[in-house]
């Protein structure tokens, strides 16, 4: 049994799976992570404990603390420059985000064509992933809830929009949620342009802002709600393999 832990800057998602599937999943507060040992007391003594960390060394180190108390210790995921079949192309690959290398190695797993990665949470990252297995590059941008916040937080006037995508907004809530999910949703179709002539090439998304994003795009996409999760799934059957489909991350 694998238990993967994803701490985000907003949520901790976690999943139990057997080897075949998903045995139990949760998700909790970031600010909440104490509350992940009551869930942690269910899992099995024996399972591998793989931790993605990208909140800070606190949060960090309170989920060590509490696998700790429960005599539990976990393989915390770093990027390096190979992992189950995807190499990566950053200039410094140790200072590519765990979360996105994980999402990167469950992409692999799920496509073995072209694609872009987007995970949408309180930021947006878009990866761009050749059919070969390499990570090209990609970009980061502040996500849709933290673009509304922005505004509302460093203007004077404009308020922390509540509207809808409009073609051609005419009031000020609908061209503030227009700007934000154009933004957006620019940035995904422009990374994904230059693969759209590729055959079987699609955009694979995860992240809590997500279903917010997914109705408007204009570009082959599916939705893996776990694509983090995933990966370090693949990444953990690859320790226990020893050898086998993939090589650890380097520090």
């Amino acid at each position: 049994m694998i238990v993967a832990i994803d701490a985000g800057n907003s949520r901790i998602k976690w999943g139990l799976h057997d080897g075949r599937a998903w045995a139990a999943r949760g998700v909790l507060a970031t600010a909440d992570v104490a509350w992940l040992k009551e869930a942690a007391e269910d899992w099995p003594a024996d399972a591998l404990v793989v931790v993605c960390n990208v909140a800070g060394g606190a949060v960090g180190r309170a989920i060590d603390a509490l696998l700790a108390g429960l005599r539990r210790t976990a393989v915390h995921f770093h990027a390096g420059s190979e992992c189950c079949d995807v190499r990566n192309g950053y200039a410094a690959p140790s200072q590519l985000g765990a979360d996105r290398w994980a999402a990167l190695v469950g992409a692999r797993g799920l496509c073995r064509q072209d694609c872009i990665v987007v995970c949408a949470g309180t930021a947006t990252t878009i990866d761009r992933l050749d059919a070969d297995g390499r990570f090209v590059g990609g970009i980061i941008l502040p996500g849709f809830d933290l673009m509304r916040s922005a505004l509302a937080g460093n203007t004077a006037q404009l308020p922390l929009a509540e509207g809808e995508l409009r073609e051609m907004p005419t009031n000020t809530m609908d061209a503030i949620v227009s700007g934000c999910l154009n933004a957006q949703l620019g940035a995904i179709e422009r990374l994904f342009s230059p693969l759209a002539d590729m055959p079987g090439a699609c955009c694979l998304m995860t992240g809590g802002a997500a279903p917010r994003l997914l109705p408007h795009l204009r570009v082959p996409v599916r939705h893996e709600e776990n694509l983090i999760l995933s990966g370090l799934v693949r990444y953990a059957n690859s320790l226990v393999a020893n050898g086998g489909e993939c090589l650890p991350p380097e520090s």
